[in-house]
């Protein structure tokens, strides 16, 4: 946020997002919230800000009028709770022994990636707002290899696998419990569709063809007159927050909703994949007989396996990295989000823990899962049972998708 102008931390860039100082002060008082009164028992360090940052209390169309914390103000804050937070942090007991908050040092880890998540969000609010308030820093980009040769798709077998977390790290209420589910064999695009292929489908008419689309995705195409990807122009170019660039045929499709991944499954003559097929074809090690945290193993992301941590600004082209699961099936985490068939709800056996409106409060509506997290995600919120959500409409993402079809 540091080379943004002021007016444009304050500014509501979209309806759809937060001005980018309620997310930073909203970060600041999620970690007063959970670590100095809950797990700290402390008071309320600003008892007076606790409505406007609560994301339940302020949905996201009325932030922009709300008295949040300005730049100066919200820092100060933010280092303020940082400093209690660590002396809290000094006396706590986040040994297996410690109370359910500490444990493990749960609610720590939670506070951590519930920043790390932000930063992805407000990364979407930046690369919504005009070309110009946001430059990206000049990065070292990820180096890459050229794409691996393979097959379009891979083969999973059937039969049964452990589904959720399976206790070896931090995970959301809604990762749990760990579950066994027996599946169907099926195959899974090795890669995500790309540019080029999705190219096709719009050259095609597929978005001038209604059978294509679900009933709810054709009035949302016409009530929206969608065309192409969000940041797709007319003259075959791409906006990247500050600069247009020719369409990369070899890059992962982004910033297409889910009634487009839906249309575009369609016309290819496959489906999207269910939540539990993703997963199986992510993390299923059948010769160990056990899911993996990480497509490649127990060893935590890397940049060589997987394009993550907002390194590179942007993707890598398809099967360009390392990280293969046991299949073979590539670039499962980093690069894109992927939007899959099923819609958010809870597993069997879901308690909400510690709070009812982190998920249980979006299942069973129109919310659709996406897994696997984009180059704009933070490596501790990018594991194989990570499960985000959104509308079907939504393009804001950092999205694509993968096909699939029965065996």
């Amino acid at each position: 946020m540091a080379p943004v102008a002021a007016q444009d931390l304050e500014r509501v860039h979209s309806p759809l997002m937060s001005p980018l100082l309620w997310d930073l002060g909203h970060i600041a008082a999620c970690e007063d919230l959970w670590l100095c009164q809950r797990a700290g028992g402390l008071a309320p360090l600003r008892p007076e800000l606790a409505r406007v940052y609560d994301a339940a209390e302020t949905p996201r169309v009325g932030r922009g009028d709300i008295p949040y914390l300005r730049l100066d103000d919200a820092l100060e804050f933010m280092q303020q709770v940082r400093e209690r937070a660590l002396e809290v942090l000094d006396r706590a007991d986040i040994s297996p022994e410690g109370d359910r908050l500490n444990a493990h040092g749960f609610v720590w880890e939670m506070v951590v990636q519930h920043e790390h998540q932000h930063n992805e969000t407000m990364l979407q609010t930046l690369q919504l707002a005009e070309a110009g308030v946001y430059v990206p820093p000049n990065q070292p980009g990820t180096q890459v290899a050229d794409p691996r040769e393979g097959p379009e798709t891979i083969r999973i077998p059937g039969g049964a696998f452990g589904m959720g977390d399976a206790g070896r790290g931090f995970a959301y209420d809604n990762e749990r419990p760990s579950h066994e589910r027996v599946l169907a064999a099926f195959e899974i695009d090795r890669t995500p569709v790309t540019n080029g292929q999705f190219g096709d489908f719009v050259e095609d008419g597929g978005y001038r063809m209604p059978e294509l689309w679900s009933d709810a995705g054709w009035a949302w195409r016409e009530r929206e007159r969608v065309e192409r990807p969000l940041y797709w122009t007319s003259d075959g170019r791409e906006r990247r927050f500050d600069r247009l660039t020719a369409i990369d045929p070899a890059m992962p499709v982004m910033h297409v909703s889910w009634h487009e991944a839906d249309a575009y499954a369609r016309w290819a003559g496959r489906r999207l994949p269910t939540e539990a097929e993703w997963e199986k074809a992510a993390s299923w090690d059948a010769e160990a007989g056990r899911a993996r945290r990480y497509p490649w193993g127990e060893e935590r992301p890397s940049p060589d396996r997987a394009n993550l941590d907002q390194l590179a600004f942007g993707p890598v082209p398809v099967g360009a990295l390392e990280g293969a699961t046991p299949d073979g099936v590539l670039a499962m985490l980093g690069d894109c989000w992927e939007w899959t068939a099923s819609p958010f709800t809870g597993y069997p056996g879901f308690a909400a823990f510690p709070y009812r409106e982190y998920s249980e409060v979006f299942f069973g509506g129109e919310y659709r899962v996406l897994r696997g997290g984009s180059w704009a995600t933070r490596p501790s919120v990018a594991r194989n049972s990570f499960r985000n959500w959104d509308l079907p409409e939504r393009r804001q993402i950092f999205a694509g998708f993968r096909c699939a079809r029965d065996a």
